[in-house]
C-alpha cells in the first residue's frame, strides 16, 4: 500500500510538472522605472528575460507529441518599440497526416507604473485572434493594451506539435538586446537530435541523462506508467547584444542566433533503430516518390495536342527549351502562392490556366521532358523564407525547372513572365536549390547569378549662369537590372515614373520622357528624359562647385556598423557606367577637375575608375563601378566598408569653376 502511495505521488509530481506554466520574475518597480538599457543605451526595446522549455507527452492515439512553452518579459524604452506590443506567433497547419499545430496563450500582460504602483492589465480575449497566412500556416496575433514608452509586457504560450522531425527553434538573439536566457530540453530516449546552434552569440550548454515516466490511458481506459531515459540539455546565455540590420541582406533572420533540434535516429523498444533522412539526396527521393509530386510528372496527353503545334522536329535543343518555357509563361497565370506540392491536378492547372509555383513549373518540367529534353524540377527556399541550414523539407517552399543540355545547366522559373532563361526571379535567388532526377538521386545547384548585370548612363548637360544644370539622360539597363526595372514599373505611366524621379533626386525637374523595349527581355531597357538640377552647383563668390556625378552622387556610406557578423547579400554581381560631358556656362573657367583614381576590393570583388579631363569649356567624366560577386562574406567587411568610403570621397570631390 505504501508503495503505491509512492507511486500515486511521483505519477501526481510528474504530471504537476508539465501542467505548470513557465515561470519568470515578476515585473519590479525598478524594471519599470528604467528609461534606457544598461548595455544599449540606443535599444528602443529589450528582452529582459527569455525563459523556453521542450518536453514530450505520450497519448496511445497519437504517440508522443512534442510542446514548447515560452515566456517573455519585454521592456519598452521608446516609441520605436511600441511595435513590440503586438506580438505574432505562426504556426503550421498544412500537414497531411498529422494534427495541425496548436498555439496556446497562457499569460499576457502589460506592466505600468502609476503613482508609484505596478499596474497590471490582462491582455482579453478580442486581443488575442488567429490569422490565416497561406494554405500551411496561420499566426496568433497578440496586441497589448495600454503599452507605452516605460511599459514591460509579459507573454507565456505554449506550441503543441506532432511532427518530430525537428522542434521548434529556440530564438536567443534579436534585433534589440537580450539580457538572459534560459532554456531546457527534455527528450525521451526514443528520438535522437542533432542540436545546432546558429548566430554568433555565445551560449553555455549542459546535458544529462536522467529518468523520465508518463502516465496515459491504454485503448482500454487503463493508466499504464512508461518509464524511460531521456536527455536534459540546458542553455543559458547573458547580455546578448542586438543584431542590427544593415542594407544589403537577403533575411536577417537567417543569421539570429538560435538553436535548432533535427531529428536523427528513432529507436523504439524491441525495434531497429530507424535513421532519419538527413541529406538531400534521401528527402529528394522522399518528395520524388509521392504521387502528388513525381507521379504528375509521368502525365502529359493534357498538353500534348499544344506541344505538337510549339515544337517541330527539326527544333534544336535550345529552340525546344526557349519555345516550350515561353508558351508556358505566356499561357499561365501564378496565383502568387508557393509550395513544392501541387494543390490540384497539373491537367486542371494547366486547363485553368493558373496555378502555383509547383503546378506551373511542374507542368513546364513534363512539357520539357515529352520535347526530349532531359528536364528536372529544383526544389529550394526562397529568400524571404530564409537559408536551408540543413537538409530538411520544412525548410523548402518553392519548385523552378531546370535543363541540362550538353552538361550545362539552364534554370528556368514560368510564374514570371518577365523572366527568362538563366534569369530567374529574384525571390528564387537564395544561394543553391536541390535538383531532383528521376532516378531518386539529387544534386545542389548554384543559382547565384555568375555573370555581372549592368547599367550604363549618358549624361549631356550644360551649368548655365545661375548654377542650374540642364541636359539629357539616357539610361540602358541590363540583364537583372532591366528586370528590376520591369518589376517596379511595371503598369507606370510616364507621368509617374517622372513623379518618382523627382522624388527620388532632391530638386530635379523631369520632362520628355520615354522608355523602350520593356516589352522585350533580350535587349537592354533603355530610358530617356530631359531634366533641369538645381541642387548639383553651389556657388560661392566668384566659383562654382560642381558635383561630377550630378544627381547620381552617393553621399552616404550604407556601410555603417563597426563591425558585421552576416555576409553581404548584393543579390547579382553588377557594373556601372557613367559618361559624363558637362558644358560649363560663359564668363567661367575651369580651376580644378578631381584627380583620376582606380582602387579594387581584394580578390576581385569589387572596383571603380575614376577619369576626368577637359575639352574646351568641356567637362569629361569617365566612371565605373563594379560588384564582382553577389555575395561577399563578413571577413572583407572592413575592406567594403572602406572601399566605400574611398568611392564616396571621390565622387564628392567638385568641380572647381572661376568666373573669368
Amino acid at each position: 500500500m505504501f508503495k503505491n502511495n509512492m507511486l500515486f505521488l511521483f505519477m501526481l509530481f510528474i504530471t504537476n510538472v508539465y501542467s505548470q506554466s513557465l515561470g519568470i520574475e515578476e515585473v519590479t518597480k525598478s524594471e519599470l522605472k528604467q528609461i534606457k538599457h544598461d548595455k544599449d543605451a540606443s535599444a528602443n526595446a529589450a528582452i529582459l528575460y527569455k525563459k523556453g522549455r521542450t518536453y514530450f507527452k505520450y497519448t496511445t492515439k497519437s504517440g508522443f507529441t512534442s510542446y514548447t512553452e515560452i515566456a517573455l518579459k519585454i521592456k519598452i524604452y521608446k516609441k520605436e518599440g511600441l511595435k513590440w506590443a503586438n506580438f505574432q506567433i505562426p504556426y503550421y497547419i498544412g500537414y497531411k497526416f498529422l494534427e495541425d499545430e496548436a498555439v496556446d496563450i497562457k499569460k499576457a500582460y502589460t506592466y505600468n507604473l502609476e503613482n508609484d504602483k505596478i499596474i497590471k492589465v490582462k491582455v482579453t480575449g478580442e486581443s488575442k485572434f488567429k490569422d490565416k497566412v497561406n494554405e500551411n500556416w496561420n499566426v496568433k496575433k497578440i496586441s497589448f493594451p495600454n503599452v507605452k514608452v516605460g511599459s514591460v509586457i509579459e507573454l507565456n504560450y505554449e506550441l503543441k506539435t506532432e511532427n518530430l522531425s525537428e522542434l521548434p527553434d529556440f530564438q536567443y538573439q534579436y534585433e534589440i538586446p537580450v539580457d538572459k536566457v534560459e532554456y531546457t530540453t527534455r527528450i525521451p530516449e526514443f528520438y535522437i537530435y542533432k542540436g545546432i546552434k546558429m548566430g554568433y552569440a555565445d551560449i553555455e550548454t549542459d546535458a544529462v541523462v536522467e529518468n523520465g515516466s508518463q502516465s496515459f490511458d491504454d485503448e482500454y481506459n487503463r493508466t499504464t506508467t512508461m518509464n524511460y531515459r531521456q536527455i536534459k540539455t540546458s542553455y543559458k546565455a547573458q547580455n546578448i547584444p542586438a543584431l542590427q540590420e544593415e542594407e544589403y541582406v537577403n533575411n536577417i533572420n537567417n543569421y539570429y542566433s538560435k538553436i535548432k533540434h533535427e531529428l536523427e535516429v528513432v529507436r523504439m523498444p524491441e525495434e531497429d533503430p530507424k535513421p532519419i533522412a538527413t541529406t538531400w539526396n534521401d528527402i529528394a527521393k522522399s518528395i520524388y516518390s509521392q504521387k502528388e509530386f513525381g507521379g504528375q510528372l509521368e502525365k502529359n496527353k493534357y498538353f500534348i495536342d499544344d506541344l505538337r503545334l510549339i515544337i517541330k522536329e527539326t527544333d534544336s535543343l535550345e529552340s525546344k527549351m526557349n519555345k516550350v518555357f515561353n508558351h508556358l509563361k505566356n499561357r499561365m497565370s501564378w496565383d502568387s502562392n508557393y509550395g513544392y506540392y501541387p494543390r490540384k491536378e497539373l491537367e486542371k492547372a494547366y486547363t485553368e490556366r493558373t496555378g502555383n509555383a509547383s503546378e506551373i513549373n511542374l507542368i513546364l518540367t513534363a512539357m520539357l521532358r515529352l520535347s526530349g529534353l532531359e528536364a528536372n524540377p529544383i526544389l529550394l527556399s526562397t529568400r524571404d523564407n530564409g537559408l536551408a541550414a540543413f537538409p530538411n523539407k520544412s525548410f523548402l517552399n518553392y519548385v523552378i525547372a531546370s535543363v541540362n543540355i550538353n552538361g550545362k545547366i539552364y534554370l528556368l522559373d514560368a510564374t514570371d513572365k518577365i523572366s527568362n532563361v538563366n534569369f530567374i526571379p529574384i525571390r528564387a535567388l537564395n544561394q543553391f536549390g536541390v535538383l531532383m532526377k528521376k532516378d531518386g538521386t539529387s544534386e545542389e545547384i548554384d543559382l547565384m547569378p555568375k555573370r555581372n548585370s549592368h547599367i550604363s548612363i549618358n549624361i549631356l548637360a550644360t551649368i548655365n549662369a545661375e548654377g542650374e544644370v540642364i541636359g539629357k539622360v539616357r539610361h540602358q539597363y541590363l540583364e537583372y537590372k532591366g528586370y528590376i526595372f520591369k518589376q517596379k514599373y511595371d503598369g507606370f505611366t510616364s507621368e509617374s515614373i517622372m513623379e518618382n524621379l523627382e522624388k527620388m533626386h532632391q530638386d530635379l525637374e523631369v520632362s520628355e520622357y520615354n522608355v523602350q523595349n520593356t516589352a522585350d527581355f533580350l535587349k537592354p531597357i533603355i530610358e530617356n528624359y530631359n531634366f533641369k538640377s538645381t541642387n548639383s552647383v553651389e556657388i560661392i563668390g566668384d566659383k562654382m562647385y560642381v558635383a561630377p556625378l550630378l544627381f547620381f552622387t552617393i553621399t552616404e556610406n550604407p556601410f555603417k556598423q563597426e563591425s558585421r557578423k552576416y555576409p553581404v547579400d548584393f543579390v547579382f554581381p553588377y557594373q556601372q557606367k557613367f559618361n559624363i560631358s558637362l558644358k560649363i556656362p560663359e564668363g567661367y573657367s575651369i580651376e580644378k577637375i578631381p584627380d583620376p583614381k582606380a582602387i579594387a576590393m581584394p580578390d576581385n570583388l569589387g572596383s571603380m575608375k575614376y577619369n576626368s579631363s577637359t575639352t574646351g569649356n568641356q567637362v569629361q567624366l569617365l566612371y565605373t563601378f563594379e560588384i564582382n560577386q553577389a555575395i561577399i562574406g563578413s571577413e572583407y567587411y572592413d575592406a567594403l566598408k572602406n572601399f566605400y568610403k574611398e568611392i564616396i570621397n571621390k565622387q564628392t570631390e567638385k568641380i572647381v569653376l572661376k568666373k573669368v
